[in-house]
């Protein structure tokens, strides 16, 4: 009788267990998060950006997010954006995120990457190093989400076979 109502719910359009599988390990399984998106959730409060930066995913950043990240907050407190105590609220953020990601360091593979060309010029530098970065994480493409509010970064992300977020 078991077997029966397994077939019988299977014919009512319910998932086969090996084909709820199958399309879970067809999603993408990492989110690579490029500076522009976490300053968008940072220092825009962008609930899109912000919500790309939760859920279960693992997350991958290069180290120089954070050096960037760090720039964007003095820049802001110094042009009067933002306030003393909000710029050490938003260093207390960027720690909490960096310890729920997985940091890329930027290595002489990376920088030899970033400086060749890539299928959308021109790019700028930080932003050839974000996408060299992810490329070199011997992941393929289709395993890999960008998380950018970058044009540039979007354009070209996409050109090399990853889903854009």
């Amino acid at each position: 009788m078991a077997s029966r109502s397994a077939t019988q719910s299977t014919r009512r359009g319910a998932r086969h267990p090996s084909a709820a599988k199958a399309a879970k390990a067809a999603a993408p399984t990492f989110r690579y998060v490029e500076t522009s998106a976490l300053l968008a959730a940072l220092l825009e409060q962008d609930a899109a950006a912000r919500s790309a930066l939760r859920g279960r995913r693992r997350r991958i950043t290069s180290a120089l997010t954070f050096t960037e990240a760090s720039r964007a907050l003095v820049r802001a407190r110094v042009a009067g954006r933002l306030t003393p105590a909000d710029e050490r609220a938003g260093l207390r953020w960027l720690q909490r995120f960096r310890r729920r990601c997985d940091v890329v360091v930027v290595t002489d593979a990376v920088l030899a990457r970033a400086g060749r060309p890539f299928p959308v010029e021109p790019i700028r530098t930080l932003d050839a190093v974000h996408l060299a970065t992810a490329e070199l994480l011997g992941e393929p493409p289709q395993l890999i989400t960008v998380v950018t509010r970058d044009s540039r970064v979007i354009d070209n992300a996409r050109a090399l076979g990853y889903a854009v977020e």
